[in-house]
């Protein structure tokens, strides 16, 4: 009984698989006879019409669309929309802490809002007419204020109006705003605690127009110095001396603080500024690396070096501080971490790794003396130390530039003479320097007679907080 079950389970089963068999054997034959018939059959004539008609219109339709299409690569956007947010940091909240810190706590408002109120203002001036006075074509000292005033000409769909290529207009403007900005708002700090607000703001208007202006077409504009050769990859001279000296010079116009060199005017917060400091350093990887407007190999040159000369400036100040004061101080390592970052400014993209080491280090050995030998030499009431650390950081920073660009000492310049170049840095720092003060002299000299440059005794004493901003930061 099981024998015939299983012997009738088989023929079943063979039944079946003949059937898929003959199935698929008159399907295969049905599909090659209907394959074999659209082959032979003539395509009709409506077919014939349309089909190849919205080819023939499409081909270059598509082709105008991917040539219109914005030509910029997706990476070095996003790097340069994340080095101006770098930059920002830097300012707000970076160096008004930095600089908020450093002064008596009945004035820090003040100069938060001081620092505050001046980016902003410049921010809008650049747009109005700066980036057109900078980047577009003039003499060796101006461009045109009005060919790209208000960003004429410019949309967000724009590429290629600007020097740089491969980024959309709108940010580089924007990027580059943001060094106008920072570059106005570190002189506030020579003259904190003592000027009118009024004043702060008519003369960071007049001086971004008459210094910074011609600073930054004259270096990276197409002006006089670029044209000479002269290496600046992201503000040594255009930034940071062109501020120190500023600041220099308006600090000795306001005058020193009441009870300057007869009582202690100590930092009312130092872990504020430290902690701006290191506000400062995260964002000056924006500022540095960013300058090479692209996400490559120059861009990370000028990262590893923004590390290696701050930390090496780090070291310097708080040896030297160690040896002549017997202890180093938090304030002087938040000090020498600015001091690196300035020195390292114009050299980050051209020298390589050691060259960034020696740079920061004697950046930091050095501006240890300006802010304390140089800065009694020179008498003046400095507050935040804006000429000790940023004019002479920027100094050492943009002459040892010319150095360590060189291949043969690390850098990436093949070729370079090396004394012909230092010779061209100095003659940079110089015009500079003469530039500056000369500029900022007569600015200073408007505005004290428009609106007067200090405030009153009685309000110095009271402090800023309270007698220009009606608020205090710290309630009894």
């Amino acid at each position: 009984m099981k024998t015939s079950l299983f012997t009738g389970w088989q023929a079943r089963f063979h039944a079946v698989c003949l059937m898929m068999l003959i199935s698929a054997l008159a399907v295969g034959a049905f599909s090659s006879t209907a394959h074999a018939q659209a082959q032979v059959t003539p395509v009709p004539s409506e077919t014939v019409a349309v089909e190849p008609l919205p080819t023939a219109v499409t081909a270059p339709v598509a082709e105008a669309a991917a040539a219109a299409a914005p030509a910029f690569d997706h990476g070095d956007v996003a790097w340069m929309l994340t080095s101006t947010l770098l930059v920002l940091l830097m300012v707000v909240p970076g160096l008004a802490l930095f600089y908020g810190g450093l002064v008596r706590s009945k004035n820090v408002l003040s100069i938060l809002s001081q620092i505050l109120v001046v980016f902003s203002l410049i921010l809008i001036l650049w747009v109005a007419y700066g980036y057109s006075a900078v980047f577009s074509e003039g003499n060796a000292f101006f461009g045109s204020f009005t060919q790209f005033a208000f960003l004429k000409g410019f949309g967000p769909d724009t590429v290629g109006n600007t020097p740089i290529k491969g980024l959309p207009d709108y940010l580089f403007v924007a990027f580059q705003s943001t060094f106008a900005g920072i570059t106005t708002a570190l002189i506030v700090g020579a003259f904190a605690e003592r000027i009118k607000f009024k004043a702060v703001l008519l003369f960071s208007a007049l001086w971004f127009t008459l210094s910074y202006i011609p600073m930054a077409h004259i270096v990276w504009g197409g002006g006089y110095l670029g044209a000479m050769g002269a290496i600046d990859f992201a503000g040594g001279t255009v930034v940071h001396i062109n501020a120190g000296v500023a600041g220099l010079v308006g600090a000795y116009f306001v005058g020193k603080r009441i009870g300057y060199g007869q009582t202690a005017l100590k930092p009312h917060n130092v872990p504020f500024t430290y902690i701006g400091a290191m506000l400062l350093w995260v964002g000056w990887f924006g500022f540095n690396a960013g300058s090479a407007a692209a996400a490559d190999t120059v861009a990370s040159l000028a990262f590893i070096n923004t590390i290696l000369a701050t930390a090496a400036a780090v070291l310097g100040w708080t040896l030297v501080e160690a040896v002549s004061k017997g202890k180093p101080s938090a304030l002087g390592a938040a000090s020498g971490a600015v001091a690196g970052l300035v020195g390292i400014t114009p050299a980050c993209g051209t020298v390589g790794p050691l060259g960034a080491i020696v740079i920061g280090l004697v950046a930091g050995v050095v501006c240890v003396w300006g802010v304390t030998g140089l800065k009694r030499l020179l008498r003046v009431d400095d507050t935040a130390d804006v000429f000790g650390v940023h004019g002479i950081g920027g100094i050492v920073g943009a002459l040892l530039t010319g150095v360590f660009s060189a291949q043969s000492l690390g850098g990436t310049k093949a070729d370079l003479d090396i004394g012909h170049q230092v010779w061209v840095q100095l003659v940079s720092v110089g015009f500079t320097i003469i530039w500056c003060a000369v500029v900022t002299v007569a600015i200073l000299l408007v505005v004290r007679l428009v609106f007067g440059l200090r405030v009153t005794e009685e309000a110095e004493r009271t402090g800023l907080d309270v007698t220009s901003h009606g608020e205090s930061a710290y309630e009894a």
